[in-house]
């Protein structure tokens, strides 16, 4: 907007030096090809010198378009605008019996070029703003032009006022398809964003992520600039480095700077003459192997890719507007060359209408740059339609009493659609083109600009084939990047602002990366997932828990029964030879109390294997620590009676008296059962016993367990690990009392394999965290039982069934007589 401004001031300022001036030119001016008169007149601008920059002025003024430097592209495109007029002419089908004019300008400068614009708007020499349009207008229907944005931002409001049709062939800014501000402006070029998507394609081909954006400082570059900003924000791509072009620009420091960044694609979205200044000092200044990207204002030059020394720059790709060959031109061209010849070099002519350029053969104009050829061709070609049916035109005539004032042919053109070349022109909503394709081309090494893919608008399709491509250096495929991508399982530590530089880090246990999502972030898995280090998904875990099938499960069971089978025999040995010495010392009826104890013991086992439930929970402990407590309150009595006959007795008779008057062991076991029982049921209150996922032990699996296991025992865990030490105490008090009484041995060997048995499972449970765990606490249980059945009572049993002479009452008198011999002395 505040360009546009600027530029509007201007145009006042010119207007009021200007406006007087058209009343004194001739009204039959002829100027040689610029103009040729029609019953219509479709008016031209074309930029056939080009002013450098803007001096320094002190007063307004115009500028004499032939003294600047001479565009040889842009003269093509001015002849080919002359030649589409005639070719209409010449035909017999579209507009019959009308003949178009032309008048066309050398408009080389955008802020000093205002007497043919105002020579176009005009009305019989007069400028009237505010005239009566449907009273009175010019035989002007439409302009074609200008080439550059900038040009046509200061010049496109003088024509958007009376809806005058503006048909550009070369403005590609995306400001011009807001219709609010440029209601009468329509192109046959694509705009930016068109040009800017092939670019895109073409760096995602190559995976070209660290690339810089050289733009020429004017609203055709800086539109694309923020057009491939837009573009790549979403992308891998990264722009490492841009700047804007002038005529002042020092393009040794940019191309310094762009070496300092190490960026090895160059985007150049500039015209031309900016193009050839800057390629031309990368050849000066030795700048090679580097690849560079031409927008479609100057891929197809010609100039350049002669020029001695682009080799060593790299390897050019272009985006270009294909090449079309336009029938009758090229005869058109050296015919012209002939009449040219013969013509009055005396001609009066308006200003900027001298092209001053009869050193250029048709041969020269042949061999330039073909660039916005098509598209001058399409638009002569589209207001002429256009006025085909605002005239009503059959295939013979045309209704030449129709008015035709420019808003009816914009009208029209709007609706265009016809065939032209095998292309169907038509505009969308915006006056842009609908039609076309655009080709990447790569300068080869004959110095042409060879096809080597194309893009279409209409399906998105785009098409590259890279074996076409000569690269620099090896031959391959050149790599620009700020960091080496990843590899796969890492995630990227960005450095700095550039998304395009950063570290990598692998993802650890438990999480993954999804490149395609989000690079920079490891995902944590899902708890019934896993995943390794560096990993790119997560897997499903397996559930595992000991079956009843499991080899160890089956094992445990069987040890189980044959425990119980064990403890079934020798409590009927035991009842058989109840009388007897052996037994009586071993507890008497006490050991049916321990053999039973054992067996409820035994049922934990069961628990351990298959999917917990909360009563499996429950029963793994529950049984074990409540019996297991009387079988050691068992044993801590026994124990202590022991040591009470043959040691306290005669010191304390009044506690003797008093353990035999009250049935003292009885009252101790009961005792110790009914604690036992108080606090596994405060435990299993204040922390139910509940199945448990567990995800922690195994990475790669769940473990079906038990959660609150040491919440809950822990208080029965430490009865337990009480009376186990007052067992081993009095057991180590008992360690020489005569030999068949000496059960305190028995006891405290069976004391040290429990102790062990259950240090064993703690280390186990420390380094192993597997489902096998369970199996191992099982085999715990079960190595408890059997080491008082087997160091206990098995020998006992020993005795009864195959030493029956040391199971008298003799025997064991005799015994007592010695130890009481022993102590006297």
């Amino acid at each position: 907007t505040h360009m546009v401004t600027m530029r509007a001031k201007l145009v006042l300022i010119n207007l009021c030096l200007l406006g007087c001036f058209l009343h004194f030119l001739p009204a039959d001016v002829t100027a040689s090809e610029f103009e040729m008169d029609g019953d219509f007149v479709i008016g031209g601008l074309f930029d056939i010198h080009h002013v450098s920059g803007t001096p320094f002025r002190d007063g307004p003024e115009t500028v004499t378009c032939a003294s600047q430097p001479f565009i040889l592209s842009s003269y093509r495109r001015f002849q080919l605008m002359r030649f589409s007029v005639e070719e209409i002419n010449n035909s017999t089908n579209l507009l019959p019996n009308v003949t178009l004019g032309y008048n066309i300008f050398d408009h080389c400068s955008d802020t000093q070029n205002f007497p043919g614009i105002l020579s176009l708007i005009s009305v019989n020499g007069s400028l009237k703003p505010w005239i009566n349009v449907s009273k009175t207008f010019s035989k002007m229907i439409a302009v074609v032009g200008t080439y550059t944005s900038t040009d046509t931002l200061t010049i496109a409001p003088l024509f958007m006022m009376n809806l005058i049709p503006m048909v550009s062939y070369g403005a590609a800014s995306s400001v011009f398809s807001n219709k609010m501000s440029f209601p009468s402006f329509l192109r046959t070029v694509h705009p930016n964003k068109d040009v800017i998507n092939v670019v895109f394609n073409i760096l995602q081909k190559f995976s070209w992520h660290w690339v810089s954006f050289l733009y020429s400082n004017d609203a055709y570059g800086k539109d694309g600039m923020d057009l491939f900003v837009n573009k790549i924000k979403d992308s891998k791509i990264c722009l490492a480095y841009t700047k804007g072009l002038t005529v002042d620009t020092d393009y040794p420091q940019v191309l310094r700077q762009l070496d300092e960044q190490n960026v090895n694609v160059i985007i150049v979205f500039a015209p031309e003459w900016t193009a050839e200044a800057l390629v031309s000092a990368a050849i000066v200044q030795n700048i090679t192997n580097k690849v560079w990207i031409a927008g479609d204002a100057w891929s197809l030059n010609k100039q350049l890719p002669k020029e001695k020394g682009i080799q060593n720059v790299g390897t050019v790709l272009g985006v270009a507007q294909p090449v079309m060959t336009i029938p009758g031109f090229i005869d058109f061209l050296r015919s012209f060359e002939a009449q040219s010849q013969n013509k009055n070099a005396k001609q009066e002519m308006f200003c900027n209408q001298n092209c001053g350029c009869n050193n250029i053969s048709a041969e020269d104009i042949i061999q330039a740059d073909p660039s916005f050829n098509f598209p001058v061709y399409s638009a002569v070609y589209a207001i002429a339609h256009a006025l085909h049916n605002v005239l009503q035109c059959d295939d013979s005539s045309c209704n030449r009493n129709i008015s035709v004032p420019p808003y009816v042919v914009l009208s029209a053109l709007w609706k265009s659609n016809f065939g032209l070349l095998n292309q169907t022109v038509e505009f969308d909503e915006n006056g842009d083109p609908q039609f076309g394709t655009y080709s990447v081309v790569f300068w080869n090494r004959s110095g042409d600009a060879e096809e080597v893919g194309s893009y279409n608008f209409n399906s998105q399709q785009f098409y590259i084939n890279s074996t076409k491509i000569q690269w620099h250096g090896e031959g391959e495929v050149p790599l620009s990047f700020c960091s080496l991508e990843c590899p796969s399982g890492y995630i990227k530590v960005q450095e700095g602002i550039q998304k395009c530089c950063f570290s990598c880090t692998i993802c650890p246990n438990g999480t993954y990366v999804n490149a395609t999502e989000d690079p920079y972030k490891c995902i944590t898995c899902k708890e019934t997932e896993w995943s390794a280090e560096g990993s790119t998904s997560c897997n499903q875990r397996l559930v595992e828990f000991v079956p009843f099938t499991d080899g160890g499960a089956i094992v445990m069971v069987f040890g189980v029964w044959t425990l119980v089978g064990l403890n079934l025999a020798m409590s009927v040995l035991f009842a058989v030879n109840y009388n007897t010495p052996v037994v009586k010392s071993a507890g008497g009826p006490m050991c049916f109390l321990i053999l039973v104890c054992l067996s409820l013991c035994g049922v934990s086992v069961f628990f351990y294997f298959d999917k917990p439930t909360t009563a499996y929970c429950i029963l793994r402990f529950l049984p074990f620590l409540l019996f297991f407590t009387v079988c050691l309150a068992c044993f801590v009595v026994r124990s202590f009676q022991i040591v009470c006959i043959f040691k306290i007795a005669a010191k304390l008779p009044k506690l003797l008296s008093w353990w035999t008057k009250y049935n003292g062991q009885w009252l101790i076991i009961a005792v110790a059962f009914a604690t036992q029982a108080v606090l596994l049921t405060i435990g299993f209150s204040i922390a139910p016993q509940r199945p448990l996922n567990d995800t922690v032990s195994n990475s790669e699996a769940i473990i079906l367990g038990c959660d609150n296991i040491l919440k809950s025992v822990t208080a029965p865990v430490i009865l337990l690990s009480s009376l186990c030490i007052l067992c081993f105490i009095f057991s180590y008090m008992g360690k020489d009392l005569p030999k068949n009484y000496n059960e305190a041995k028995a006891i405290t060997f069976c004391l040290l394999l429990l102790i062990l048995t259950w240090i064993t499972l703690a280390t186990a449970s420390i380094l192993y965290h597997g489902v096998y765990i369970y199996t191992f606490m099982a085999l715990a249980v079960l190595s408890s039982l059997y080491s008082f059945l087997l160091w206990y009572f098995l020998p006992k049993c020993y005795i009864i069934i195959f030493q029956p002479e040391k199971n008298t009452q003799q025997h064991f008198q005799g015994l007592i007589q010695n130890y009481t011999k022993a102590a006297g002395q």
